[in-house]
């Protein structure tokens, strides 16, 4: 069952309104589709959190509008937010057709500790997202990839993993997941025998070289 979610109708699209709705705990939004034309709506702010929270980003919502009698079936296709005060700025709602495939972006989540580390190796995760072509319905939240097996110098490209039942992976069959790069040698330090002082002269001499040099002084003189 999808998860529910109201949205407002938002007529006005200057920047001062849409201030005025943040300010007021609502976020700006619009919906819009390959068969539908884009209409500025507005979100309860901390409604959308929860929303977001329960069907996840690839996940089906039946957003109502108010004022239509339909209900439209949409995935979060984006979300602006403002780092420094962490909250919603905006965020683009698209209708899919639950019959027809799309591609959409799923996260890789690394499962698993390596072997490779224990051996001073380091996990190097390289692909925090794989496009994954299937009916939006079938989208996975995220997708599992076990490192287990994985030593110093090994890798794990995205031809390795396994195709899902519901789903086709389109991003590059080259591309590195995640690699266990080898450890750096630490540079080594210079043995005593190749720490060489500078010679002293012994006071003694200096004072003896010293007279020697006042006495040839006096005898010239």
């Amino acid at each position: 069952m999808a998860t529910q979610l109201t949205a407002a109708r938002r007529p006005e699209t200057k920047q001062s309104v849409t201030k005025k709705l943040r300010r007021e705990g609502t976020i700006p939004a619009v919906i819009y589709g390959k068969k539908t034309e884009s209409q500025p709506i507005s979100v309860d702010n901390v409604t959308f959190l929860k929303t977001i929270r329960e069907a996840g980003k690839n996940g089906i919502i039946d957003l109502s509008i108010e004022g239509e009698n339909k209900k439209h079936q949409v995935i979060v296709h984006d979300m602006q937010v403002d780092s420094i005060k962490d909250y919603f700025i905006h965020v683009d709602f698209f209708e899919v057709d639950m019959t027809s495939e799309m591609e959409a972006d799923v996260v890789v989540n690394l499962a698993g500790e390596a072997p490779g580390e224990k051996d001073g190796g380091v996990v190097s995760h390289m692909m925090f997202n794989i496009t994954v072509s299937a009916l939006p319905a079938e989208i996975p939240e995220s997708i599992s990839v076990d490192i287990s097996t994985l030593n110093v110098g090994d890798s794990i490209q995205v031809a390795d993993l396994p195709e899902g039942l519901n789903y086709t992976i389109t991003s590059e069959p080259e591309e590195t997941i995640v690699t266990v790069l080898v450890p750096e040698e630490e540079p080594e330090e210079p043995g005593e025998e190749e720490a060489e002082e500078p010679e002293l002269v012994d006071a003694d001499e200096e004072s003896e070289e010293g007279s020697e040099e006042g006495s040839n002084d006096n005898n010239n003189s």
